[in-house]
């Protein structure tokens, strides 16, 4: 019987109450096609009803795609995720009661699809402890219906872990670049290696069905073994998207581009250029590319931070450090939104599980990330506020292991404006919302675990620069043209510490052009 077909027929292979995986990094790599057929169905049958969705990253781009076509409270009855906010149609049902709710850290969920595979019982680890993870605050839990407890407190050896539940899918919806016709799937135009093998094999665990969407079919024996990535035994439908350059794209918003699949190398030098008018956000990340050290490993987390690469590459600090992204790349400068996710140059691509292993391991010097609010004592909310289960991605298995934290934010937020330009800081107007606060809405990272266990800490916004100390938050660097008692403590719902030492910004930060920073 052949495994191809069409992606209505590969769709009616999911049932009621199945517990679905998709993959994806944003809408790097997702099945849109195959998504966008269970929606039909669901619409025109009422089929399948009450399934369970696990997405180890945000998978869609805001726009209705990616998981969003699930967004039906009969189709829906649970969502399993880290970062909800990608997919604001399925967030609101979260927020409004209608489908369960669960946010767990996207390394955590992605090292469990190997665990199903394996069946076994769980995992066991200190990622998550102390933030709203612990089932001594959240549990993981993002709304009053979601009741059951994914996650346990252990002592082991006289100490705690944190026991996440194994989670068993029947249907993983993968895709790739190329199935032969017996399913053997390669992925050489693909920008990310993903999770599609662990995916695959955890369905198939259940006595599940996989199903991959693909670009092209190839005769059967022609394929390369070795870039095989999911080997055809464990397929079940191979669905050839019909319309590849609306479901099929290589990233958020572009088709193809071989750089980005690491065919080709971009010439050094071909990437960036410096700004000849900056944006205030613009001076918060060069002066983040301050904190760089040759030869360190980097994580680069979406948000503002996400452009270090580019103001890296035209200081010609790039090639001295090791850009990584969660998703899989080792290597390269990666790209900003809206295609973060990616990058080119890369010189290795791992699975996405494998590089959450990486990170957990110890393997990265500096995180560069965002934050939406940040208490006295160092604890940081870019998962819930204001009623909005956005979650958080990685952010907990990042910048709970990485040596170095550099947070990324404007001082507050709704309405501020400012201007950085000839080597200072104009405030124009401030924001209405803090996001400096006396207590976070909710803890994504613990700011005193962070102290206790020696890891460095840096907050990096327009007018200044925080260091997480045993004292408190401290402010050790102000922006020229910046007064600490009339731009900065009115605007804080705390009052830091102010360093012994506080020092200027440099100048070059709020001026056009290179910065020469690494020129000596």
């Amino acid at each position: 019987m052949s495994k191809i077909m069409s992606a209505r027929q590969a769709v009616e292979l999911i049932q009621d109450g199945d517990t679905i995986s998709t993959t994806a990094g944003g809408m790097v790599g997702y099945p849109e096609a195959i998504a966008k057929a269970l929606e039909v169905r669901y619409v025109e049958t009422g089929s399948p009803k009450k399934i369970t969705v696990i997405a180890g990253c945000g998978h869609g781009k805001f726009d209705g795609s990616g998981d969003e076509h699930f967004a039906y409270p009969g189709l829906l009855k649970r969502y399993l995720g880290s970062h909800p906010n990608t997919i604001p149609k399925v967030r609101k049902l979260v927020e409004a009661n209608e489908v369960e709710g669960y946010v767990l850290p996207q390394g955590i969920i992605n090292q469990m699809y190997r665990v199903s595979a394996a069946k076994q019982a769980g995992i066991l680890s200190k990622i998550g402890m102390n933030t709203y993870v612990d089932p001594r605050q959240d549990g993981g839990k993002m709304n009053d219906i979601a009741t059951e407890d994914l996650v346990d407190v252990m002592t082991i050896g006289g100490e705690e872990y944190l026991f996440y539940k194994a989670y068993p899918i029947n249907v993983a919806i993968i895709r790739g670049t190329t199935a032969d016709v017996n399913g053997n799937v390669t992925i050489e135009e693909e920008a990310l290696n993903l999770e599609l093998l662990e995916t695959a094999l955890a369905a198939k665990a259940t006595g599940g069905k996989v199903i991959v969407q693909v670009k092209y079919v190839a005769a059967a024996g022609t394929l390369d073994p070795k870039a095989v990535i999911v080997p055809g035994k464990l397929v079940d439908a191979i669905v050839v998207s019909e319309e590849p350059m609306k479901d099929h794209l290589q990233t958020n918003v572009g088709y193809y581009d071989p750089y980005l699949a690491g065919q080709i190398r971009k010439p050094a030098g071909a990437s960036f250029a410096p700004k000849e008018v900056l944006e205030v956000e613009d001076a918060i990340v060069r002066r983040a590319v301050f904190e760089l050290r040759p030869g360190a490993v980097l994580n680069v987390g979406v948000g503002i931070g996400a452009r270090i690469g580019g103001f890296a590459d035209i200081e010609g600090i790039a090639d001295k450090v090791m850009f990584t992204l969660e998703l899989g790349a080792f290597g390269g400068t990666p790209k900003a939104l809206p295609d973060f996710g990616v990058s080119f140059n890369v010189e290795a691509f791992i699975s996405h599980p494998s590089m959450f292993d990486f990170y957990h391991g110890g393997g990265l010097d500096i995180a560069v990330l965002g934050a939406a609010q940040v208490d006295a004592k160092g604890n940081v909310n870019v998962s819930k506020f204001n009623g909005q289960a956005a979650g958080q991605g990685g952010f907990i298995d990042i910048s709970q292991t990485s040596k170095k934290t550099v947070f990324c934010t404007t001082f507050n937020t709704k309405g501020f404006k400012g201007t950085a330009a000839d080597g200072k800081l104009t405030i124009e107007q401030e924001g209405g919302i803090p996001k400096f606060v006396a207590e976070v809405d909710q803890i994504t990272f613990n700011g005193p675990l962070a102290v206790e266990e020696g890891r460095e800490v840096v907050f990096i916004t327009e007018r200044g620069v925080f260091k997480l100390e045993k004292e408190g938050i401290t402010l050790t660097e102000v922006a020229p043209g910046v007064d600490v008692e009339k731009d900065i403590i009115p605007n804080m719902g705390f009052r830091p510490v102010i360093s012994p030492d506080l020092k200027v910004m440099d100048a070059r930060i709020f001026a056009p052009g290179r910065m020469g920073c690494f020129d000596d």
